[in-house]
């Protein structure tokens, strides 16, 4: 997800360096063909640095992209990674919405490439790529949110060891040694800065980290993106005309986009829209569910009470406020001052008419400093 708000910022930057004509030429022909989403998806909107709200789905799959030797055989194509970007009209707060894999929802009737449809249904949502790839993923999340999502796009591992090497490494703090023999990923308590296939694991480190559960490296990805949003937006990153140049062709390179995102001069006013968002207005938050079963299937679901709050308020324009934890995955660092933005006036203030969020909504900011609580594999 961020890879994608990065990619829109890094291309602002990229147009005016140096090398401006060829990177954008070379980014320009480095975008893959478009994915036409199911129609009543809504219009894309007129966007401009002025006006507009955005929503944007990103999709990560679990194919490991055909490097078998890395990731082993893979079975079913599951997007075991689902976020919606919400950028509100004033430009003034990004909301990053993930939605657990093992999640148990309505997924829609999507065409399946014959003519015909494959049947509405009640599944895991990440089933959703399985049952009419990329459209059926949004006109699923379309149908549990409310919200119109004309924007959206595809990644597989390949494409989180570029953006993390483009950038010189993601640092992140782990709080308890990761050991996961289910992947065998070993990672060392203390700051660690993440390259390539490290970054990779980290991401899908699940047995040792937490309670060992999906929810678990839900929280531990918000954490990874926090940490790629505050890495991204210093001066030593977008004010580097070589790491801008590999930012945007990295997104360019490993994203399947819609067809609506196609266009290079979209993804520069998305970065127009999102360039100034101060840290602590980066909110991320997990679609509230508890553990339960449906259809003769164990997983999580929907506490559909709690997320209609979330989703009113963003349809209403109102910024949101987290009060309840960052996940079971993460806990707060050890007496971290909340980073800061230059964007924001005074970035430890949290706005009086922000809408409390309910306490089973779990999330951070990208203003906040938090740890992975790892565990040892037993």
């Amino acid at each position: 997800m961020v890879k994608l708000l990065a990619a829109v910022i890094a291309v602002v930057a990229v147009s005016a360096g140096s090398i401006a004509a060829v990177a954008l030429w070379d980014v320009t022909n480095s975008v893959k063909p478009g994915v036409d989403l199911i129609p009543n998806s809504g219009a894309p909107p007129t966007l401009s640095a002025a006006e507009g709200e955005i929503n944007v789905l990103v999709a990560a799959s679990d194919s490991g992209g055909g490097d078998v030797a890395t990731y082993g055989k893979r079975g079913e194509h599951l997007n075991d990674v689902t976020m919606l970007l919400h950028i509100s009209a004033n430009h003034q707060q990004a909301t990053v919405i993930s939605f657990p894999r093992d999640m148990i929802v309505p997924i829609a009737s999507c065409p399946n490439g014959k003519g015909g449809n494959y049947p509405a249904q009640t599944n895991k949502i990440n089933t959703a790529l399985t049952y009419g790839g990329l459209p059926c993923i949004v006109k699923t999340v379309e149908n549990l949110t409310g919200m119109t999502i004309p924007y959206a796009a595809l990644t597989e591992f390949q494409g989180v060891v570029a953006m993390s090497n483009a950038v010189g490494g993601v640092t992140v703090c782990v709080a308890t040694a990761i050991h996961d023999e289910k992947i065998s990923f070993n990672l060392d308590a203390g700051q660690q800065t993440l390259v390539g296939e490290q970054a990779v694991q980290f991401l899908r480190v699940r047995y040792g980290l937490g309670d060992g559960s999906d929810l678990g490296r839900v929280s531990n990805q918000q954490l990874f993106l926090s940490a790629l949003v505050r890495k991204i937006k210093t001066p030593e990153t977008l004010g580097n005309p070589v790491k801008d140049y590999q930012l945007a062709k990295a997104v360019a390179s490993n994203m399947t986009l819609s067809s609506s995102l196609t266009n290079i001069n979209t993804l520069a006013s998305m970065a127009l829209a999102v360039k100034d968002i101060p840290f602590d207005k980066v909110v991320f938050v997990q679609y509230p569910n508890s553990y339960g079963s449906s259809s003769g299937q164990n997983g999580v679901l929907p506490i559909t009470s709690a997320a209609d709050v979330l989703f009113a308020a963003l349809k209403a324009g109102q910024p949101v406020a987290l009060t309840g934890a960052t996940g079971v995955g993460t806990e707060a660092a050890p007496a971290a001052p909340a980073a800061t933005s230059s964007a924001s006036a005074d970035p430890g203030a949290t706005s009086s008419a922000a809408v409390q969020l309910p306490s089973t909504v779990h999330g951070q900011t990208a203003a906040q400093q938090t740890c992975t609580k790892g565990q040892r594999a037993g």
